[in-house]
């Protein structure tokens, strides 16, 4: 059970029951500021200390387009939804236009129920390529219903027109928030 620190809403906890997974999301303007932050990134290494059953993983990734701009530089929802697919460069900027005309129509359809959506594209990151961030406040079941459909699922399978399974291909997971 991890603590109930007090550092607000931008840490996360997976809700697979396969994992134990801890997500903490920053914003930053510059690099320079993540270095300023090093002394914070090894406090919070000692306050979880207890809990870890393996190291921390940490990505660096850089904001691209949100089809759905959030209020708030981070998510301040009961759960966020990570979504990583790796596109091969060559296919990059068609992989864009087909999002375009595909995914984020569906998101846009479903704005009642995602309070916000953005695209980042990886600097630092075990996982690289495309990274998703979906938030929302609604039922997981209800937010997951849009993705779910045939045509989503057609959506899905054209996909793969655009994305490489080197190192994982797509990878989703739902987190919800520790303090909320």
């Amino acid at each position: 059970k991890i603590p109930r620190i007090n550092y607000g809403k931008n840490f996360y906890m997976s809700e697979e029951l396969d994992t134990n997974e801890l997500v903490e999301l920053r914003a930053y303007d510059n690099l320079k500021a993540i270095c300023d932050d090093e002394v914070l990134f090894e406090s919070d290494f000692k306050a979880f200390l207890p809990y870890l059953d393996g190291d921390i993983s940490r990505e660096i990734v850089k904001f691209v387009e949100a089809p759905i701009n959030s209020q708030h530089e981070l998510p301040r929802t009961r759960y966020i939804q990570l979504r990583h697919v790796e596109v091969p460069p060559e296919k990059y900027e068609a992989y864009r236009s087909w999002r375009a005309e595909t995914i984020f129509k569906v998101v846009h359809e479903n704005k009642d129920k995602i309070t916000s959506f953005a695209s980042y594209h990886s600097l630092i990151s075990g996982h690289p390529g495309v990274m998703f961030v979906s938030a929302f406040d609604v039922d997981k079941d209800v937010y997951v219903e849009s993705f779910i459909d045939d045509r989503y699922k057609q959506i899905i399978r054209d996909a793969d027109n655009y994305i490489t399974n080197e190192h994982g291909g797509l990878y989703t997971r739902i987190y919800r928030a520790i303090n909320h």
